[in-house]
């Protein structure tokens, strides 16, 4: 499988306080990785794709009981960011394959995750447009430190290994899949989710939402109670 082409330039010039708001935020937590972590991405995706996965479930969770307040429709915001939540969660269980995390990376992760799920929830609550534009630079930031880990894998400071086997059935890659073909359709995921979620925080703002990244193609994880009907 070919992953979609990947647009390095875009990026989202802030646009007023909550924007300045939101990329600030984000560069903050990009220099605690940074600093944390310096050049091992193995361990990096691993702590950071933990984190990746809560926005779409809090956003989704709050989506859907705004809806059932209101009785309205969703819009497909809900399936859309519970998909994106799924996606993220998939690409920690794939770099965990890959870089098998310490006991004081998986204590670190236990402290971020409950810190940024309260925080985040409480960030969309006062204001989901700011969320979303955080989630938006997030994947900014994700695009950036994915093409980082091509240029180590492409100049043989990171190891090319096979591709796990999780990897291979999600995303339906060849039997002789390398980890590069990995990050390299990981990369495409986070620009789409990137391009959704400034799409989001433009609609919300009443702005055009502009054009959207592809979406690899991957496997659709059913519940048990579809898979019995």
């Amino acid at each position: 499988m070919t992953a979609p082409f990947v647009d390095l330039s875009i990026h989202h010039a802030p646009k007023g306080a909550s924007d300045r708001i939101a990329l600030g935020f984000t560069k903050t937590l990009r220099w605690v990785a940074d600093t944390f972590f310096a050049e091992r991405y193995g361990h990096r995706a691993v702590v950071l794709e933990t984190v990746a996965a809560v926005p779409g479930m809090v956003g989704a969770t709050i989506n859907h009981l705004k809806c059932l307040r209101r009785m309205c429709d969703d819009r497909g915001w809900i399936k859309t960011l519970m998909d994106e939540a799924e996606n993220e969660r998939m690409h920690l269980m794939t770099f965990v394959e890959v870089c098998q995390p310490t006991w004081y990376e998986r204590a670190v992760i236990i402290g971020v995750q409950w810190l940024f799920y309260l925080a985040f929830f409480a960030l969309y609550l006062i204001s989901s447009k700011t969320a979303h534009r955080v989630v938006g630079y997030f994947e900014e930031e994700a695009v950036i430190s994915y093409t980082h880990y091509l240029a180590e894998i492409d100049e043989g400071r990171s190891e090319n290994g096979p591709a796990p086997q999780i990897a291979k059935r999600y995303w339906g890659l060849a039997d002789d899949a390398t980890l590069r073909d990995v990050v390299l359709v990981v990369r495409a995921d986070e620009a789409h989710h990137r391009d959704v979620n400034h799409g989001y925080a433009n609609e919300l703002a009443g702005v055009p939402q502009g054009a959207i990244a592809p979406c690899p193609p991957h496997q659709a994880i059913e519940p048990s109670w579809k898979q019995a009907a």
